[in-house]
């Protein structure tokens, strides 16, 4: 298989590693990663995800271009299933929902909707979002060995970036119970072990600094 050679994406990781090397607010916490493919055709790219297997296979025809982890949603707060498609990415996203309630130097951990009187609301960094239905997309995230988020699908620091370049708008989303893919090249699929690293302080959190330099981060939302 070909590996990522295409300038447009050599463009695309590299300037992701500057945006992310060029500051040193983090240090690497886990040699946790994917291998990532350039697509032949990005029309024809298209992700399944096992729910069972917590695998994600971006495909292009019998191609595989990234076999990854992912953390799936609790049975309270359920990833969806079914087909879906690629209609938003915004890099830098952040919760509209959950995060901080911020005063001058006070940060407190808290949802929106019940920000206090005098503070203001600053998201959860939700880096290098992929959405595909109203509220529920793929994110850069801690990747837990069991459910753990509110329905998103998240993936390791280190690969969301990967994920983030070669997944178009528009592509294709098959989420499912399992794949076909989970007996083959989801069968013995690493996993990262980083998931229960605490995050970094609150001040780093509601910085611009947490949408850019996101290596070693596992951000909990």
């Amino acid at each position: 298989m070909r590996s990522v050679r295409s300038p447009f994406f050599l463009f695309l990781l590299l300037g992701w590693m500057c945006v992310s090397g060029c500051t040193t607010t983090t240090e690497i916490s886990s040699e946790y990663d994917s291998m990532v493919h350039a697509p032949n055709r990005p029309g024809d790219v298209r992700v399944k995800v096992s729910l069972r297997n917590r695998a994600v296979y971006v495909m292009e025809g019998d191609r595989a271009l990234l076999v990854t982890a992912v953390a799936i949603g609790k049975p309270e707060t359920p990833t969806p299933t079914g087909h879906f498609r690629v209609f938003r990415k915004d890099a830098t996203k952040r919760s509209n929902t959950y995060g901080f309630h911020v005063r001058g130097s006070e940060i407190h951990k808290g949802e929106r909707r019940k920000t206090p009187s005098g503070y203001r609301y600053v998201g959860y960094p939700m880096p290098y979002w992929v959405e595909f239905k109203s509220g529920y997309g793929f994110h850069a995230g801690s990747v837990w060995p069991t459910p753990r988020s509110h329905g998103c699908l998240r993936l390791h620091a280190n690969v969301a970036p990967k994920f983030f370049a070669i997944v178009p708008n528009n592509a294709p989303i098959h989420i499912a119970h399992s794949q076909p893919e989970d007996s083959t090249i989801g069968r013995n699929l690493k996993r990262p072990t980083d998931y229960d690293d605490p995050d970094p302080p609150g001040w780093f959190m509601i910085s611009d600094a947490a949408l850019k330099d996101i290596r070693g981060m596992q951000l909990r939302r």
